[in-house]
């Protein structure tokens, strides 16, 4: 058992283990551990030469009546406590690896200091940001309103994660120009507090006001009003997001603080084109991102280091050939570009950490490369719905669907009114064999949004459960013109099932055609000839898809329509030569 009032402080080797500060230390500088691989740290030198059991440390970390896949959380913990203290466990010096039984810390503790008083942790509060309000009589500055409200949900995302939660865009979008009483609101979004703020455009100069409401009693905790030129609009966020955090009793880290004033540009005209493309990206149209596209390029021309212009521009160009049949070939390297010149201006942004998981999943083919920059990313903010809905589909695709379910359903909890945070929750459930699960969270993307991909998942979920008709009905929304292959050669894979190969046929022939105007995937005529029975056709299709580096190909790894033919070894040489798993991951 650990003491009742442990020391402060462990020493062991080149560490200091500063448990009163919650603190690990490298030959006296800072060594960054998250919470839970800090708390089983501190476990294990507690016990030091004591064997701490798996359950042990499930209690120690989770607590009693909370199910943890120990393959994936406890494993992990280990992990990140091993890489912390350069420990690897072919050959530990500080931490032994009991097999099939646990752990044992076997360096050395040197123990000093006495412990603090024990206080109580803070409760977990959850705030909603309710989208701001333009007061100006200028449409034009719509997107100002709109970029103040992303902005301000991605900061105080950032000041205290662990304590502070801020519901996802998506969702507090939904309450635009609402009427809604904000008691009403907080129950919806299941929020504590909202921030209600206006924007008020006169010339150069912007008034801002804002005021934090307290949910259950609807008292105003807090009120102020800014006026800012474009050019502080950084200082205005900063000190906005660090108010409202010390109104609701947070604790800020001046680490992150940090962070956070390099998060924005000081350039006044990049800060505009950057929140201009971020409104476009928001429409999820080729036309509009065509449009985002060249609004982040000039952000990017005028503030070369500009780490969030980046991240949309790799964003924009990693999803192009996925959601708008780009070619890979020709987005590849731009994407690449983008990503790593995110990371380059700002590697502690949890925008360009997604970003270049997105680049490495889609593109590089990468999968560990993408699942490592994904968990940086909710690392470095875990209130970023679409990094929590990269990293399930991610996982999705490896074959780890528990993992994956688990982080789709931490994306909707964040931005539950996202409909893409749906459609995708019904694709990972789909890859998971969980058919109705699929159908479901489809239906709910569709209540929320209607986006072709909600209709698209319906479709193949139903497919699966012999409900051809009702997929084929589906897809009547899904499919349009100028729209994504993929709903296309699902319809022809449908025909080709149930025996109607002519139909087939003939949706291989608009595909075709489609292709001599513009990049088709190569993958949709070979899934239509898949379900035609035409083998060689499909091989052929397979290795052209090869050729142009076409994403699509991820699908033959995981999908289920293509379980029957996996097993062939023509196809199975065609996914080996992808290598999407990269080298093995090392044991822990």
């Amino acid at each position: 058992m650990a003491p009742s009032d442990p020391p402060a402080s462990f020493r062991f080797g080149e560490y200091e283990l500063d448990v009163a500060g919650y603190a690990l230390r490298r030959a006296g500088r800072p060594v960054r551990l998250e919470r839970r691989p800090m708390d089983l740290l501190i476990l294990l030198v507690e016990r030091r030469g004591q064997l701490v059991s798996r359950a042990d440390i499930v209690q120690r970390l989770w607590g009693d009546g909370v199910f943890v896949d120990v393959e994936t959380g406890v494993n992990t913990a280990m992990r990140k406590v091993r890489q912390a203290l350069r420990d690897p466990a072919e050959k530990p010096a500080i931490v032994e690896t009991v097999s099939g039984k646990g752990y044992r810390f076997v360096a050395e503790v040197e123990v000093a200091g006495g412990a603090p008083p024990a206080t109580e942790p803070p409760a977990r509060v959850t705030v909603a940001v309710l989208p701001f309000e333009n007061l100006s009589r200028d449409p034009e500055r719509e997107y100002l309103a709109d970029g103040l409200t992303d902005e301000t949900i991605a900061v105080l995302g950032q000041v205290d994660p662990e304590h502070l939660g801020v519901i996802g865009r998506t969702s507090v979008m939904a309450y635009k120009r609402t009427t809604k009483p904000v008691a009403e609101i907080g129950r919806e979004l299941e929020a504590a507090y909202v921030v209600e703020s206006s924007v008020r455009a006169e010339g150069a100069r912007l008034r801002i006001t804002s005021k934090l409401i307290r949910v259950r009693d609807q008292v105003q905790v807090w009120a102020d009003s800014y006026d800012s030129e474009p050019v502080r609009m950084l200082a205005f966020q900063r000190e906005l997001s660090a108010v409202i955090a010390e109104q609701i009793r947070r604790r800020l880290s001046p680490e992150r603080l940090t962070a956070l004033a390099r998060r924005q540009t000081r350039n006044a005209e990049a800060y505009d084109l950057y929140l201009r493309g971020r409104h476009l990206w928001n429409h999820f149209t080729p036309p509009t991102t065509r449009r985002a596209i060249e609004c982040f390029e000039r952000a990017t021309a005028v503030d070369p280091g500009y780490g969030l212009a980046w991240s949309g521009l790799a964003d924009a160009f990693s999803a192009a050939p996925m959601n708008g049949d780009a070619a890979p070939l020709q987005v590849w390297p731009r994407a690449r570009a983008a990503a790593a010149q995110a990371v380059r201006a700002e590697p502690e942004l949890a925008e360009a950490q997604a970003s270049a998981g997105l680049e490495a999943f889609w593109l590089e083919w990468d999968w560990p490369a993408a699942e490592a920059a994904l968990r940086r990313a909710i690392a470095l903010d875990a209130s970023y719905a679409f990094a929590h809905r990269q990293l399930g589909i991610v996982l999705a695709f490896a074959g780890r669907h528990d993992e994956a379910a688990r982080a789709m359903r931490r994306g909707r909890e964040l931005d539950p009114l996202n409909s893409m945070q749906h459609a995708l929750s019904a694709q990972v459930a789909f890859l998971a064999r969980r058919y109705e699960e699929a159908v479901e969270f489809a239906r709910q993307a569709a209540v929320v949004d209607e986006l072709w991909i909600g209709s698209y998942q319906l479709a193949q979920a139903s497919e699966r459960m012999g409900r051809d008709e009702l997929a084929l009905e589906a897809l009547e929304s899904a499919t349009r013109p100028g729209g994504n292959s993929k709903a296309v050669a699902l319809r022809g894979y449908i025909f080709a099932k149930q025996g109607r190969t002519r139909e087939a046929e003939d949706v291989i022939g608009t595909l075709e055609a489609t292709a001599r105007e513009k990049f088709v995937p190569p993958y949709a005529v070979a899934l239509v000839r898949a379900g035609i029975g035409q083998m060689e056709q499909v091989v052929e299709a397979l290795h052209h898809a090869r050729e142009v580096h076409d994403g699509h190909l991820a699908l033959v790894a995981a999908d289920p329509k293509w379980d029957a033919l996996r097993d062939e070894p023509r196809i199975q040489e065609i996914i080996a030569a992808c290598r999407f798993q990269g080298e093995p991951r090392p044991a822990v």
